[in-house]
């Protein structure tokens, strides 16, 4: 019995002379296309690709003039305080910025620039982030504008996100920014809330017009392919159930749990949490008869968010993956941060989101001690907590959190659910396979238990912000509302499915799906994308109604995602019972989105 797979690919056949690889076959594929009146190549690249690199593909064409689409940038004097004025001085948070790369370019040298490139003779290249902002002229007439000659190729040059924080950890600067030293969380911040939104924007647009894609998460062995092959693998992707490649991290609270469990480094100190279940940090896998092709999962979010969110959900978050699995892992560790996360009203109002980080916590399994801690106690007395979060804050004292928060017992298969506003956290020994909405950077945290971070420093506090967004929901509502909330649905031969939650504040609904071994239950999407975990077997089967996808297997503490197009699926329990956890988001009976702030 296979187990946990650390890098679940697709397959697909018939790709021969739509794949390159490496730096003679790239350049030679592209010198092919570079031919009449096709002159120009544009290089778009998403911020954290390697500019060594794509230099060392552009002298493989051995062009006769190249310009960089980072000339066009203002002087750093005039960029800087817009860039403060986005990010704010905080460590973690800035604004979401909803403009356009070209709001910091400077007028006078983009003009200058599109024009030597279209004046230019001979073979040119425009690479870089913006390069394709600097070609668009010519990228419409190669569209049918014009004269209707093409004029121009476009490459997009695509990376992962768990690459570029690698990268930032290495030293690697922002795209808008020199700033190699700078702390990793405010290169993140820089990353999540401005260059990550204007590069987006631009690859949507790339992703529909370009004439390939290249993979350049491996520096030295970058993967090319045609618009046509890129786009067979989304259509791929999207036709039934698949997985994302998950990636995992220490911390200070980590545990030993998905070092066994998920065939992790033993002599690693600690594992705190992965990313099994996050589109806009994790990637897509493509073997491509032996060639591997990496992409991150969001280009498919973006390009087929129909068939993928279904429509009700894309007509409310637009092509934005809604749900989000990963795990926390204190077995053997310590505490999670006392935290609270905003609520709908206040992170719209201060960062710009639309929707906010409601969650649960997923028990899949505890050791000796397990517990959770969630809302107040009955007898808590507010203010007196935050003046305590204050003094401890300051070195004066160790906040004692059990005297103002309930700490409760978790057992395997327990579900804690955590609509936003809550205080919260998991203590130790716990394994959580944490289910929530996707903003995951919106953590308040009070308390850190008096210990510092990975890299030596203080981890960010947020106790005036939390103040202002924690709900007073004391021990009996917590108990009654959040703990254990199990309602049997649907009870037949060989199988249960029960409600688990989401609380009514929260968008999304989770399942629980008993299946006997032998038995095969018909389950629907419900009008939404899907995120599944198998939390208790071996394996479990994913099968077609319709024959639109081949049987997909998966097996324990994997997570995988059925795209709402697929509409209904088969679960069967081949080998021994299996027990799963459904996610979807939820509607209610006017078929708008249950929500509330």
């Amino acid at each position: 019995m296979a187990g946990y797979d650390r890098y679940p690919s697709k397959k697909m056949e018939n790709t021969g002379g739509s794949v390159f690889q490496g730096e003679a076959s790239i350049p030679e594929r592209l010198k092919e296309e570079m031919t009449g009146d096709c002159r120009i190549l544009v290089l778009e690249t998403y911020p954290g690709v390697s500019e060594e690199e794509i230099m060392k593909l552009v002298r493989g064409l051995a062009p006769d003039r190249v310009f960089s689409a980072s000339d066009m940038l203002m002087d750093r004097e005039r960029l800087q305080p817009l860039l403060d004025k986005i990010l704010t001085d905080d460590r973690v948070f800035g604004r979401m910025y909803r403009g356009g790369l070209s709001d910091f370019a400077d007028p006078e040298k983009k003009k200058a620039l599109e024009e030597k490139i279209r004046s230019t003779r001979g073979r040119t290249v425009v690479w870089g982030f913006g390069a394709s902002l600097l070609c668009a002229d010519l990228l419409r007439e190669k569209r049918g504008g014009g004269d209707g000659k093409k004029k121009a190729l476009l490459v997009y040059c695509d990376i992962t996100r768990w690459e570029i924080q690698l990268r930032f950890r290495s030293g690697m600067s922002s795209a808008l920014t020199e700033n190699p030293g700078e702390d990793i969380l405010k290169k993140y911040k820089q990353g999540y809330f401005l260059e990550w939104r204007l590069a987006d924007r631009i690859k949507e647009k790339c992703l529909k017009e370009m004439d390939c894609y290249m993979d350049c998460t491996r520096d030295g062995d970058f993967v090319m392919i045609t618009a046509g092959l890129f786009d067979r693998l989304l259509d791929k992707e999207v036709s039934g159930p698949f997985r994302l490649v998950p990636y995992f991290d220490p911390g200070v609270w980590g545990g030993q749990w998905m070092k066994k469990v998920c065939g992790l480094d033993p002599s690693a100190p600690n594992y705190a949490w992965s990313f099994d279940g996050v589109p806009e940090e994790n990637s897509l896998l493509f073997d491509l008869e032996g060639t591997m092709l990496e992409m991150p999962a969001m280009n498919l979010t973006l390009m087929r968010p129909e068939q993928l969110l279904g429509k009700r959900v894309f007509d409310i978050y637009g092509a934005e993956f809604p749900i989000r699995f990963d795990f926390l892992d204190t077995m053997g560790g310590e505490n999670l941060s006392l935290q609270v996360h905003p609520t709908g009203e206040y992170i719209a109002s201060e960062f710009g989101m639309a929707y906010t980080q409601d969650e649960s916590y997923y028990i899949l399994d505890a050791g000796e001690g397990a517990c959770v801690y969630l809302g107040l106690k009955e007898d808590a007395d507010k203010e007196e907590m935050f003046r305590a979060l204050r003094r401890a804050q300051a070195g004066e004292e160790i906040f004692d959190a059990e005297k103002y928060v309930n700490k409760i017992p978790a057992a395997k298969h327990d579900h804690f659910l955590i609509p936003a506003g809550t205080v919260h956290c998991s203590g130790k020994n716990a394994m959580v396979l944490e289910i929530s909405a996707t903003p995951f950077i919106f953590t308040f945290k009070l308390w850190d238990w008096g210990r510092l971070g990975m890299d030596g420093k203080p981890r960010p506090i947020n106790i005036e912000r939390g103040e202002k967004v924690l709900k007073e929901r004391r021990t009996d509502w917590v108990m009654e509302n959040l703990v254990n909330r199990t309602k049997v649905l649907r009870k037949e031969k060989g199988f249960t499915e029960e409600h688990t939650g989401l609380h009514q504040l929260e968008p999304i609904e989770t399942r629980r799906l008993f299946i006997e071994k032998g038995a095969k239950v018909r389950v629907s999407c419900h009008g939404s994308v899907n995120m599944l975990n198998l939390v208790e077997g071996d394996a479990c089967l994913i099968e077609s109604i319709g024959g639109s996808f081949p049987t997909f297997e998966v097996h324990y503490a994997e997570t995988f995602i059925v795209p709402a197009c697929a509409g209904e699926f088969l679960l069967r329990a081949e080998k021994g019972p299996v027990i799963l956890m459904q996610a979807f988001v939820r509607w209610n009976s006017d078929r708008r989105l249950v929500y509330e702030t």
